[in-house]
């Protein structure tokens, strides 16, 4: 193991750093932050780190009700070694041959694998050669997009439209790779003609809490963070956050939960502390909020701050979802650990969505946590089922809830998996549930919304209008998901400590009797 390089400052000059909300990007903010020499403390209203990555007890064990799906590792083996620590030696990760695997109605079955020569072959079997010569070209195709846009928009901080532009012109092959006419619907209407691999391709847009006909064409690169392999944490999701609240903890971040920020105080311009519901004050030189910046925007954080981020009161917001966890024994066909089983009317699906209704013939996926793993799932096994459903829909009535929870029962049955005992609604999070553990959201799941072309250049950047206050989390550029988020606390905590390495610079030139010129 390696250790982490100590801070130059003594702890009394050491600038200070509040970080709001313990969710993954909060959490890896806190970390970098720490790293680099400042005095953090992390506030987290709930009583436990995570955010949305979360558990609920069952009888075989705390099972995930949020994230599930880990893709581009390299983002958390960074994370990690800028605290000199290995990702390994924290949590045990397990690649999975099998990507997931996706039922019809009609008896079919799909496995995708992280060996594109081996899903083109799965494809070939399924649906014929034509089909396997259309993802070979859609694979290629979406390389192309990831290898284009991955430095320029995702690693960049601050991508505007202004750089983008040039870099498509200089590169005139991606523009039909974009298709920045059409939508990731009518893409893939195109490149498949088997429209069961045109449904299963444009369920990526719902990895960003979207709907395909309504969304850019571009989001087909989501493929390539699967491709590029998917993990499952030994133990849960949850196991991630834990191990990275511990090396915050070891790396003297103070962490406080169960505490709620009422208020960001803003003096000339620039950021100094958080007032705590309870009337305690903290302060900072530096403040990053970490939760969906629509808070900000609504004034939940007080009125100097209430400038930040108004595109998120303005633009429409992402799906939601009803996610059930529980635990049972399973029957049937056998499970991979990441599993959809496909509606027969994709489009009714999103429209329904749309008009703020619950499907009525949902696409649903499921998790099978104890699958994938290398060993024999024990006998009661943990499972999470997400449905999408609308940001915004009104309270949903517990008879409304019976009769949803038997309909998705019976469409997995109908797909040949059953459950023992049939679990019951208690620990299904609805999206009004969302709306209350996470204020200000409105139960959207992945912040804004991912429609239209330049959606992803609509999203908050890490920097502020006021001095001293950034933003992290999955509301964030460069959005929503897990690495994304992650990729969010990097972007904050690399402007803020290129910040701080400036003014040390500086005050150091100033004290060996020299002038700043900074």
């Amino acid at each position: 193991m390696h250790m982490a390089a100590k801070s130059l400052l003594p702890q009394r000059t050491q600038p200070k750093a509040i970080v709001i909300g313990a969710g993954i990007a909060g959490l890896a903010t806190a970390l970098r932050l720490a790293v680099g020499g400042l005095r953090v403390t992390l506030v987290e209203r709930h009583t436990h780190t995570g955010g949305k990555i979360r558990t609920v007890p069952s009888q075989a064990g705390p099972v995930d009700a949020g994230p599930t799906v880990l893709t581009l590792r390299h983002v958390f083996d960074d994370l990690f070694a800028t605290a000199g620590e290995r990702l390994d030696d924290h949590v045990t990760l397990i690649r999975q041959e099998v990507l997931a695997r996706h039922f019809w109605s009609d008896g079919s079955c799909l496995d995708l694998y992280a060996d594109a020569d081996k899903s083109a072959a799965a494809i070939a079997d399924f649906a014929g050669p034509t089909a396997a010569d259309q993802f070979r070209r859609f694979h290629q195709r979406t390389t192309r997009l990831f290898q284009a846009f991955d430095a320029p928009v995702m690693q960049a901080p601050r991508p505007r439209m202004g750089q983008l532009v040039p870099h498509v012109l200089r590169q005139p092959d991606l523009i039909p790779a974009m298709a920045p006419l059409s939508t990731l619907a009518q893409m893939l209407k195109r490149q498949f003609s088997d429209r069961r691999l045109a449904q299963l391709f444009g369920r990526y847009a719902t990895y960003v809490g979207g709907a395909p006909h309504l969304s850019p064409a571009l989001l087909s690169l989501i493929w390539q963070a699967e491709a590029a392999g998917v993990w499952v944490v030994d133990g849960g999701m949850h196991r991630l956050t834990d191990a990275l609240t511990k090396l915050a903890l070891a790396r003297g971040v103070d962490v406080l939960t169960q505490t709620h920020v009422a208020d960001i105080t803003v003096r000339q311009g620039r950021a100094t502390g958080v007032m705590t519901e309870d009337g305690a004050y903290l302060q900072a030189e530096t403040i990053v909020y970490a939760g969906d910046p629509r808070a900000l925007a609504a004034g939940s954080l007080g009125a100097d701050v209430s400038g930040i981020a108004p595109q998120t009161t303005r633009l429409p917001r992402s799906f939601s979802a009803r996610v059930h966890s529980f635990a049972a024994t399973p029957s049937g066909v056998p499970l991979a650990h990441h599993n959809v089983f496909f509606g027969d009317d994709l489009q009714s699906e999103f429209d329904d969505l749309a008009a703020g209704r619950i499907p009525k013939d949902p696409t649903l996926y499921l998790c099978a946590e104890d699958r994938g793993q290398g060993r024999a799932p024990p006998a009661v096994e943990r499972f999470e089922i997400i449905s999408n459903a609308p940001a915004t829909s009104t309270f949903t009535p517990p008879r409304d809830l019976d009769i949803w929870h038997h309909q998705i029962m019976q469409r997995m049955a109908d797909m040949g998996v059953t459950m023992s005992p049939t679990p019951t609604t208690a620990t299904i999070t609805t999206p009004q549930r969302f709306a209350e553990m996470f204020p200000q959201t409105l139960g959207a799941l992945y912040g804004q919304t991912p429609h239209g072309l330049t959606a992803a250049l609509k999203r908050p950047t890490a920097q502020t209008a006021v001095k001293g206050l950034w933003l992290a989390g999955g509301g964030t550029h460069p959005g929503a998901g897990v690495p994304m988020a992650t990729l969010s606390a990097r972007h904050a905590a690399e402007a803020i400590l290129s910040g701080q390495t400036s003014t040390s610079m500086s005050a150091q030139t100033a004290m060996r009797g020299g002038m700043s010129t900074a």
